[in-house]
């Protein structure tokens, strides 16, 4: 599966015609080339002539529940998926990512946020199926920052260099993988069943709005999203 946008094929199934043509238009903007469908039928007729490399599912179709056809296309097809519902029920997303979902978009979403998760999903989908064979990419760029994976070293916009610490180079590389997504404490820090009164990722979050925030007190890039976790707002370019 190639990571580049030009040969990337997407398949939408979408029977708000307003929202799959919001979703298309934007993804053909970056590059992309996409087909709709807004019935479940359809896009299983297309499956017997082509694969694309991701699939974008809405959860409420007229013909068929798109749990269904998730488990079908992930059947025939080694493509990626996401979700996307309007929803908003947590279970619905959890039975979605167990149905092999790769990822999700709540409605309503921002544009930037859809292409975000589609080259996220592509690109871990090309690591995956590359079987580590190639390296993964060195440098994360968003808002005029820079990351040097290699190195733990993040330039500013106006070029100074910030050498980081283990602690907050793991924190922050979750976060430029996994852009406009809420991540809890245990993903961030890569542990299960982390007791309530562990303030480590509160440390790690706060060191790192004092590097990349204006304003530390008012985050626009490492936003809280109360009762859930964190998330990351900004698009992320790797190389």
């Amino acid at each position: 599966m190639a990571l580049n946008t030009q040969k990337s094929l997407i398949y939408i199934v979408e029977d708000d015609s307003s929202v799959a043509q919001v979703m298309q238009r934007t993804l053909t903007e970056f590059g992309f080339h996409v087909e709709v469908f807004s019935t479940a039928a359809a896009i299983i007729r297309q499956l017997q002539v082509e694969r694309p490399d991701l699939c974008i599912v809405d959860l409420g179709l007229p013909d068929m529940d798109g749990m269904e056809l998730m488990s079908h296309i992930a059947r025939v097809s080694s493509c990626g998926l996401l979700v996307v519902t309007g929803r908003g029920h947590t279970i619905d997303l959890v039975m979605g990512l167990e149905r092999g979902a790769d990822d999700y978009v709540v409605k309503p979403f921002e544009s930037r946020e859809l292409v975000a998760r589609v080259r996220s999903v592509l690109r871990r989908r090309a690591s995956s199926n590359s079987g580590g064979a190639n390296r993964p990419p060195r440098y994360a760029s968003f808002l005029g920052w820079k990351l040097d994976c290699s190195a733990n070293l993040l330039c500013s916009p106006d070029g100074q260099d910030n050498l980081l610490g283990t602690a907050e180079i793991q924190v922050l590389r979750v976060f430029l993988e996994r852009p406009y997504q809420i991540l809890t404490r245990e993903q961030l820090l890569g542990q299960r069943n982390i007791s309530p009164l562990d303030r480590s990722i509160d440390v790690r979050i706060s060191r790192l709005r004092r590097k990349l925030e204006i304003d530390p007190q008012q985050p626009k890039i490492i936003k809280t999203v109360y009762g859930s976790g964190y998330m990351f707002s900004a698009t992320v370019e790797w190389s």
